[in-house]
């Protein structure tokens, strides 16, 4: 894995945050130890973004107020930060202070931001040809769709380039309904898939949805371990899946999509043996298995995919996010069985497949393979977990911590006991974790679950520090 080392410390803490630290006192062992000793495990890193002489952040502000609906296009935080610059798990803002990126731009940015092995062999390919059109051959996309179908099990072995994540759901729905005749499909409660017209209706969270007409979905129950009425008993939920097919469609359903951990839903792992079980439901009913791996793939969980820890192989598998490390791109693979449907009519995207996004798509996979992003993904995770759950015993409001390799969430509650949302307290706590240098996503229906999904080169000493903020941040409410 790529590593940058430094003859120096770059910390760009404001002197008015490091005066509040050294004054502050608390019972907590972090919030007692020096400001100097807490803030200087930011590990010291060898970049320093140029000077940024672009518009700032107000101008900018006032440009998304007048031109961009900012209610409908919120940020994060109170004073919204504006990022102009990123290396690897860090970013930086208009100032050049230095965040601790613990969000990858959501699940988006796995083998970290500008990645050199990236970079390199995208500007190559935009000086040389920007977009030739899939009607002419160009090398980019058949080696890229060779590549991802290595990297799938059994007979998944054919691939559709798209823009997006929803594009690339849009697509395995339609082929679903296309290949078993039938129009019904199933996805699960509180589940995130997309914001088209297909999508929104397979989408389980009233958040994400317009009141425009969305017919022929059903969700089945949310086997969510922490809040779900079984709470971790696949079978009873599976078996609610059976009895939804049976009684809530005509018997028959085109396909079953499902994300193996649920990303907007607050990074929601499904019940153990859920999957399997539900496999042999699905197929019963006439239907396909559809994986959405688009923001649980390219190595995030540890596993390529997180559909591998379930022992099952789906029909059909959707990703984006991880496959570009930012370029805007989309993939379905599926069997040569299944791919067959879209022979009875021209199915055409523009920009799916484009020379340069799946040139930046081949390189991700190479990173993934020579920086062992996988294997440190799952090392590191497990680390981050357990440091995580030693933080649950010691902070009540920590409901839950949950998830697999660097795909975890923080569920935060005002009454364990109750599970009380403490969505104010979240929104809270990450602005002062924002101010110690440390950006996390927010999740779940509630907006109470802390969304951890780093860049994948994140080491152990980030971890460290990003416990360890989180910890001194709780402490001041």
């Amino acid at each position: 894995m790529q590593r940058f080392a430094s003859k120096r410390s770059v910390q760009n803490i404001p002197i008015s945050l490091w005066r509040r630290c050294m004054l502050s006192s608390t019972s907590s062992q972090t919030a007692t130890a020096s400001s100097d000793e807490f803030l200087g495990r930011l590990q010291p890193f060898a970049y320093t973004p140029p000077p940024y002489t672009g518009p700032s952040s107000d101008a900018i502000l006032n440009k998304r107020k007048e031109f961009m609906i900012s209610s409908s296009i919120s940020c994060l935080y109170k004073k919204p930060l504006n990022i102009v610059d990123g290396k690897m798990q860090y970013l930086f803002d208009e100032s050049g202070r230095r965040y601790l990126d613990a969000f990858a731009g959501i699940a988006v940015v796995n083998c970290g931001h500008c990645h050199p092995d990236v970079v390199k062999p995208v500007i190559d390919q935009i000086k040389r040809l920007q977009h030739p059109t899939v009607l002419y051959l160009n090398h980019a996309i058949a080696d890229l769709s060779e590549a991802l179908a290595s990297k799938l099990p059994g007979d998944l072995k054919v691939v559709f380039f798209t823009n997006s994540g929803t594009e690339a759901n849009e697509l395995a729905l339609m082929m679903a309904k296309l290949y078993t005749g039938y129009q019904d499909i199933v996805s699960i409660r509180k589940g995130y898939h997309g914001n088209g017209v297909g999508t929104m209706g397979a989408t389980g969270q009233s958040t994400w949805k317009f009141n425009v007409v969305q017919t022929g979905t059903h969700h089945a129950l949310n086997p969510d371990p922490y809040r779900g009425v079984f709470g971790s008993d696949g079978d009873k939920y599976a078996k609610e899946l059976q009895d939804l097919i049976q009684y809530g469609t005509a018997g028959n359903i085109a396909g079953f999509l499902f994300e193996t951990i649920q990303g907007v839903g607050g990074i929601v792992e499904l019940a153990p043996g859920y999957l399997s079980a539900a496999y042999d439901v699905v197929k019963k009913a006439g239907g396909l298995f559809i994986a959405d791996e688009v923001q649980s793939g390219f190595a995030r969980t540890g596993d390529f995919w997180a559909f591998e820890a379930h022992n099952v192989v789906p029909d059909i598998v959707t990703m984006a996010k991880g496959i570009g490390n930012g370029f805007p791109m989309g993939a379905v693979v599926t069997t040569q069985e299944i791919a067959r449907v879209l022979t009875g009519r021209c199915y055409f995207n523009t920009f799916g497949g484009n020379a340069v996004a799946t040139t930046a798509g081949l390189a991700v996979l190479n990173v993934i393979e020579k920086d062992n992003l996988r294997e440190n993904a799952s090392m590191v995770g497990t680390y981050l977990k357990g440091k995580l759950n030693q933080l649950k015993e010691k902070h009540e409001i920590i409901g839950d911590v949950r998830g697999r390799g660097l795909m975890l969430g923080v569920e935060l509650v005002s009454d364990r006991k109750l599970k009380t949302p403490a969505t104010a307290e979240t929104l809270h706590i990450m602005d002062h974790m924002k101010d110690l240098g440390v950006l996390v996503g927010k999740g779940g229906h509630f907006g109470n679950v802390f969304r951890i999904t780093p860049p994948l080169c994140f080491t152990k000493d980030d971890a460290d520090y990003l416990v360890e903020a989180m910890d001194y941040s709780m402490s001041k409410i």
